[in-house]
């Protein structure tokens, strides 16, 4: 999820919405009370080759979302990424999971998911308590200074979401890959490959550039209230650490 800053905003306000779950536990995100996140739920992270895989598209809070079956009127891309390149993620229209994927090949996969744009009318009260929970004061000031404060705010916003897969041994070398959305988190390091006490640094970029100063918020599965918040700095990296947590091979954080 993307909170914009003054020199992405026009009328209406663009705002796109990016996160990327990885090994099934962490959510990277910029969590609002107002936007609820989109992510991808694979309904396994560790690839069987004799079994398909169901990702299903989720929309909610904290990892607790209702399901959001295939809409082809709303998919910009629906892909899977490994070594052997890119294809399309099938599926039935309507139906949920969103998708099927079969993985054939050895290393992490990469499933992303960007929407086409779509529009909303927010009431101004709701969308100034927004500003003020994301910390946006400056998208608050500029409000103000157009003398906007108690006007509704028009929004046109696209979502997008990563998920990674393992299949196979766990090479510390494989690391996540960028898609080429507008706006997309890519994590630095296999966190398949993560020992207790690493970090992981992600990095987030807006039309294949760095993006700085913009609030990023990692949520843990196994306990949602305790988050992680940290602004991307000039080269768009945040690095997250998590102590006492283990994250190797078994795919799981104790």
């Amino acid at each position: 999820m993307f909170n914009p800053s003054p020199e992405h905003i026009n009328h209406p306000l663009r705002r796109s919405r990016c996160t990327v779950v990885l090994v099934g536990w962490l959510l990277l995100s910029g969590v609002s009370a107002l936007a609820h996140d989109l992510w991808i739920e694979p309904s396994a992270f560790v690839a069987d080759p004799t079994k398909v895989i169901g990702v299903k598209l989720r929309v909610g809070v904290d990892f607790l979302g209702d399901p959001v079956p295939r809409d082809p009127a709303l998919i910009d891309r629906f892909i899977a990424v490994d070594r052997q390149g890119s294809k399309p993620i099938i599926g039935r229209d309507g139906e949920d999971p969103a998708g099927l994927l079969r993985v054939t090949t050895l290393g992490l996969v990469v499933v992303g998911y960007s929407s086409k744009p779509s529009q909303i009318v927010l009431a101004a009260q709701k969308f100034n308590e927004y500003l003020v929970e994301e910390g946006l004061e400056a998208v608050a000031a500029l409000r103000t200074k157009r003398n906007e404060t108690n006007t509704e705010a028009r929004e046109a916003f696209a979502r997008c979401a990563k998920s990674l897969i393992s299949s196979g041994p766990v090479n510390p070398a494989d690391g996540d890959r960028a898609l080429g959305f507008t706006l997309e988190l890519i994590a630095e390091r296999n966190p398949y490959a993560l020992q207790p006490g690493q970090s992981l640094p992600v990095r987030l970029v807006y039309q294949n550039k760095p993006l700085g100063g913009v609030l990023v918020v990692a949520v843990n599965r196994r306990n949602p209230s305790a988050k992680l918040s940290a602004r991307s700095g000039k080269d768009g990296r945040v690095p997250f650490s998590w102590p006492n947590q283990a994250c190797g091979s078994s795919k799981r954080c104790t």
